[in-house]
């Protein structure tokens, strides 16, 4: 199982509750990438967001950047928000992040969990199904096929049309991220595409007939076994104490829940909702070092992950918080987990 880190490259806030620079936010970004690096984490994703919470609306720019710091890790999406996006552009920028790295770059395709992109970049959230089946079915193709013929409905056509720059190995490694619905999976499967579950709330045993689903189809639709590949994507903080762990965290992420929640119509988020999130019935991973080995080792049993996604940055906390976070990860957890699945 690989171990990797999430991240959507949230905003510090000022007292007044004003995000801060988001160019401050972006350099100790690139640090904590290195930082993963150098502690042995197999990889890293950013999100793309629209909105002031957020640094990065662009993650190849931040994964191109931090392709020149880094020499071992992944580095990849998490996620590209598709369907208000150019599958041209969305693969060649991927394909030139994977030519600086040396193969090491992903794209992680998925709705995304807001919709500030589509009319910033003129789409009708009318075709919000249809543009991200027709824009995968091009992106999937455009990683297949040099030169290119294609034509749809909602994107001119293309006409033995040479996409360059290609892949590193002439072929990119795509993820598709799902939140839960049957018809993602069913989408996934059907392709043949290695899924990620973002599991951030609730019970994540409530899942467990999803991942089920998703295996079954993709063996009834043909495609090999060896190749199956599922991940989690869980918000999770790590550090020396669990108790002070949590209590220091808590209100920079209760702060950003109630932050995204006013704008969905919930109410604020509550110390009652963050510690069953922590229970061994939650979808939080924060705390120690024993407690966090053991969830994912479970999560692991649950699933039969092919990937865990540490999601770290919720809320924006310290970058010298986050960077004792990445370290503890690296150095204290990763090491067990990978000690425990050789047994």
């Amino acid at each position: 199982m690989e171990l990797g880190v999430g991240m959507f490259g949230d905003n510090h806030y000022n007292e007044k509750g004003e995000p801060l620079s988001a160019g401050d936010r972006l350099r100790e970004l690139l640090e904590e990438i290195k930082l993963m690096d150098e502690v042995g984490i197999d990889f890293f994703g950013i999100g793309e967001h629209h909105r002031p919470d957020y640094a990065v609306s662009v993650p190849e720019i931040v994964l191109a950047a931090a392709a020149s710091v880094t020499k071992r890790i992944k580095l990849g999406s998490a996620v590209s928000v598709l369907s208000s996006s150019d599958p041209v552009k969305l693969y060649q920028s991927f394909a030139t992040v994977d030519q600086i790295s040396n193969g090491r770059a992903e794209l992680m395709a998925g709705r995304g969990s807001f919709i500030e992109s589509f009319p910033l970049y003129g789409y009708n959230l009318n075709d919000y199904n249809s543009l991200f089946d027709e824009k995968l079915e091009l992106l999937l193709k455009i990683n297949r096929e040099n030169p290119i013929t294609w034509k749809g409905k909602l994107r001119a056509a293309l006409q033995d049309q040479q996409v360059l720059p290609r892949a590193f190995n002439d072929k990119l490694n795509i993820w598709v991220a799902v939140g839960g619905t049957p018809e993602s999976v069913v989408r996934a499967a059907r392709l043949g595409l290695p899924v990620m579950f973002a599991i951030i709330g609730g019970n994540p045993a409530q899942f467990q007939p999803l991942f089920k689903y998703y295996k079954e189809l993709y063996e009834h639709h043909g495609h090999n076994v060896a190749d199956f590949k599922v991940g989690v994507h869980m918000h999770s903080f790590f550090g020396e104490d669990s108790k002070q762990t949590a209590d220091e965290y808590f209100p920079v992420y209760s702060a950003q829940m109630t932050r995204v929640g006013r704008s969905r119509g919930w109410p604020p988020f509550s110390r009652q909702q963050y510690d069953f999130g922590r229970s061994a019935e939650g979808a939080y991973i924060i705390g120690d070092v024993n407690e966090s080995v053991d969830k994912i080792l479970h999560m692991h049993e649950m699933f039969g992950l092919s990937r865990f996604s540490a999601h770290m940055d919720v809320g924006g906390p310290s970058h010298a918080s986050l960077m004792k976070s990445i370290e503890i990860f690296g150095t204290k957890i990763a090491p067990k987990i990978r000690e425990a699945l050789k047994k």
